[in-house]
């Protein structure tokens, strides 16, 4: 059995338990949400421990990955300036539309009370910051007490600033230092996957509790959250359509079928690397994008670009902050968007548990949210994934067009600027006298 049907059976039981108990005894039911609650949250203590070295060795590492790449040519540097663009409009787009729809559902007033008895009494929901403040906090005083502290956005700002200082010093010595922070980073990977070996057992004790104290409003809560999260996903994804043919320069009659066959092999596979040879196929054969532009820009899209990641990072939270009835202010979104695509450039090539963990983390962190949720929500994956898969190959196909498109122009003003002559674009060729 996979460790995802593992994690699923255990929230299934842990909610038939709750609930059970809850159904009898109700008094016997708060005396096992009591016991259970302390086993859930030691799970989730052991996740958050690698949450801090993880995120810094990832920022570092993602930085002078974009580097190197950006450094191989006149291609990458624009398929990365895409990534970076399309990133920051699919998290912008979650942070307007996500609270927005979360609003619209009612507020169960025991489960907020409910999960708010969940926190453990170390975590705190922070108050909103005016602008001064926010600004005051960018940049840690001391990065050490940052760390410490688990203040995400100062911590990943010190993690940029090292990543870009990096990029400035002998080869041989930022190879060195870039080794070590990827095997800081391999090392914290390995530690999750022993603590996700236990999720099982994490997310039964912490879904019974939820549902023994609040019955099954966190069961339909779960419900609308997956149905709000898929939904995004194809929302994102149908937008692609008009961002290629208006940027992109396709047209929507061949763009349709051209990457339908990659979207069906994503579907199907849930991997953006397995869907990588369609999508070759679909840019070369189908779209005629130049060859050495796909060859280039799609393996850059499969290892740095993933557009539906930041947008789950910024509906998790929105979903924590209804749960709990804490309302998020504009600054701190604007704070999560930020955050969402720094995390997301340097967490492509994580597993998906792995990255559902060690990814939503800093972002509800960065918000004063609980992290308690994420257990249940790392259970309920499963079926957004198949849509956030479809939604990354349809942005790498997206970014390549782009990219492609961007590199004809660029082409036919080489030609006119040496010709001294006008270049027909509707026709692709120079314009004959």
């Amino acid at each position: 059995m996979s460790n995802t049907a593992r994690i699923l059976l255990g929230l299934i039981l842990g909610a038939l338990v709750g609930l059970l108990l809850a159904w009898l005894d109700p008094a016997l039911a708060m005396h096992a949400a009591d016991i259970a609650q302390p086993i859930g949250r030691l799970w989730l203590n052991a996740l958050q421990m690698t949450v801090v070295p993880l995120v810094l060795a990832l920022v570092v590492v993602g930085v002078s990955t974009a580097n190197d790449a950006a450094a191989s040519g006149r291609i990458a540097r624009r398929a990365i300036g895409v990534f970076i663009v399309l990133l920051a409009c699919g998290a912008t787009f979650a942070a307007l539309v996500a609270p927005a729809a979360f609003s619209l559902l009612p507020h169960d007033a025991d489960l907020i009370e409910h999960m708010r008895a969940s926190v453990p009494a170390s975590s705190t929901l922070s108050a909103p910051a005016n602008l001064g403040e926010w600004f005051a906090t960018i940049i840690p005083s001391n990065a050490i007490a940052a760390a410490a502290q688990s203040a995400m956005l100062p911590l990943v700002v010190f993690a940029l600033f090292f990543g870009f200082a990096l990029t400035r010093i002998e080869s041989g010595r930022r190879q060195r230092m870039t080794d070590f922070f990827q095997s800081l980073a391999d090392v914290m990977i390995v530690i999750v996957h022993w603590v996700l070996w236990a999720a099982p057992l994490g997310v039964f004790a912490l879904v019974l509790a939820v549902c023994a104290k609040a019955g099954s409003s966190v069961l339909s809560a779960l419900g609308w959250y997956v149905v709000i999260l898929s939904s995004i996903y194809v929302a994102v994804t149908l937008l692609l359509y008009p961002i290629a043919v208006l940027v992109g320069g396709e047209r929507l009659r061949r763009w349709i079928p051209a990457i339908l066959p990659a979207q069906v092999v994503a579907a199907s596979t849930q991997s953006s690397l397995a869907t990588l040879p369609a999508m070759l196929e679909s840019a070369r054969e189908r779209l005629d994008h130049p060859r050495a532009a796909s060859a280039l820009v799609l393996p850059m899209a499969v290892s740095l670009f993933r557009i539906t990641s930041p947008i789950q990072y910024i509906v998790v939270s929105a979903f924590i902050a209804w749960m709990y009835g804490v309302d998020v202010g504009v600054m701190q979104m604007a704070i999560a968007v930020v955050l969402a695509v720094v995390i997301s450039l340097g967490s492509v090539g994580l597993p998906g548990q792995v990255s559902f963990m060690a990814t939503n983390m800093p972002v509800a962190a960065a918000l004063g949210l609980p992290l308690e949720p994420l257990a249940l929500l790392l259970a309920v994956d499963t079926i957004p994934d198949v849509f956030a898969t479809v939604g990354n190959v349809s942005a790498d196909l997206t970014a390549n067009s782009i990219v492609a498109n961007g590199e004809r122009e660029s082409a036919r003003n080489e030609i006119e600027s040496v010709r001294g002559e006008p270049f027909d674009r509707a026709q692709d060729r120079p314009v004959e006298p």
